[in-house]
């Protein structure tokens, strides 16, 4: 009688995880990368005629990341890829995959259009059959859905801000009177955050100190939106950023295998005299003075307590590729972990414009090129490891 069961390619019992030593890995990679062709990501613009059938609303503020997507392009054939191409996501994106042969794809996109928009490109991906550098669909989705990560975050026992989710179809149209808020939040509560549940930049996020101005602030985000809106309790603390990566690391072109999640740019913004919510890039871009590294030496608990939950929250939540951490200190010390942001800034440092995960670089001893080494060389050693079945097209080129 013939079986129902359908086997997957990856067994992971009879197939335990083999991990490349790190020197035999940085081999692999300098064999591939002579014949290697990856093509770099980014946002297509649904205005473009033929970039989709109907464009509709964004429920995430859209950037095309082009410009960025141009730097890691660069990086790429300065560390020795053979070919590289830098296309957009849109409903040809298939097409140019396929023209330019490509082994291999970068994702650099924050989506095109709709809902759970970063999730679009990885799924096309993996319905094609090309691996590629960025998160998989559930987990681009997820940490990008501020409400639904600070939900996973709860549930693993990580501290996060307390928060509600606020939507006009299934929330009272104050929220003061909602339930939820008065689980949430105690009858004397000030001072609010109010953002999207999907958004980067720090875009209509707003700080509130009355909460009799949540009704207005709640509807003009959905507004925006069309899709529901956080409440969370405002932090007062000091802020920071933790960007965490899987454990290989290029440190001057070499290879390193480290023991856990590699944690850096771990950095204190700063905070102007009355700025609650640190300005969106869009509207100040990041400097050096925007922000420092969090001094190992003069603070080394609060740099050993960020580094910890960095790593915690990469494993607990079972994440796989590069995220930068926004974390908060309440008055006593305590941190909260606000948000993940699933795609931050790679943007190549330039004069004095510079993005938070490359202001913490050179304390790591690395450059632009290493941590464009480094996303690359764990991804492909992920995809070995597991044995999964877009790595045999990459096997092939060693």
């Amino acid at each position: 009688m013939r079986s129902n069961v359908v086997r997957s390619e990856f067994n992971p019992v009879s197939s335990p995880l083999r991990l490349t030593r790190a020197e035999d890995l940085q081999r692999q990679l300098e064999k591939m990368f002579r014949r290697l062709r990856v093509s770099v990501i980014y946002a297509g613009n649904k205005a473009t005629d033929g970039a989709v059938l109907q464009p509709v609303s964004n429920a995430r503020s859209w950037k095309s990341y082009e410009a960025v997507a141009r730097d890691i392009g660069r990086s790429l054939e300065r560390l020795g890829v053979r070919e590289v191409s830098v296309i957009p996501e849109d409903m040809n994106l298939g097409r140019a995959l396929k023209e330019n042969d490509s082994h291999m794809a970068w994702l650099n996109s924050g989506g095109v259009q709709g809902y759970c928009s970063v999730a679009h490109g990885p799924a096309m991906l993996e319905m094609f059959g090309i691996p590629y550098v960025g998160h998989d669909p559930l987990m681009a989705s997820m940490l990008d859905s501020k409400h639904i990560f600070k939900r996973q975050l709860v549930a693993a026992r990580l501290p996060t801000a307390p928060f509600m989710v606020w939507h006009p179809a299934h929330s009272e149209a104050d929220p003061c009177n909602d339930p939820d808020f008065k689980a949430v939040f105690n009858k004397n509560e000030r001072d609010f955050v109010v953002k999207p549940v999907s958004g980067r930049a720090s875009l209509n996020v707003t700080f509130v100190s009355d909460p009799r101005a949540l009704k207005q602030k709640v509807e003009e985000v959905y507004e925006l939106t069309g899709n529901h809106v956080l409440i969370e309790k405002f932090v007062s603390g000091r802020e920071f950023c933790v960007a965490v990566a899987g454990p290989v690391v290029s440190r001057g072109r070499t290879i390193e295998r480290l023991a856990e999640p590699f944690t850096f740019a771990i950095l204190e913004r700063v905070l102007e005299p009355g700025e609650h919510i640190f300005t969106s890039m869009d509207i100040k871009p990041i400097t050096k003075d925007r922000a420092r590294p969090v001094d190992k030496m003069a603070e080394p608990e609060l740099y050993a307590r960020l580094a910890e939950l960095g790593r915690k929250v990469f494993l607990k939540i079972g994440i796989e590729a590069l995220i930068r951490l926004d974390i908060r200190a309440d008055a006593a010390g305590n941190l909260y972990v606000l948000e993940a942001n699933p795609k931050p800034d790679l943007k190549a440092p330039i004069g004095t414009t510079t993005s938070l995960i490359c202001i913490g670089l050179e304390e790591e001893k690395m450059d632009y090129d290493d941590l464009i080494y480094s996303q690359i060389a764990h991804r492909v050693d992920t995809l070995f490891a597991q044995q999964r079945g877009t790595a045999q097209r990459l096997k092939s080129l060693i």
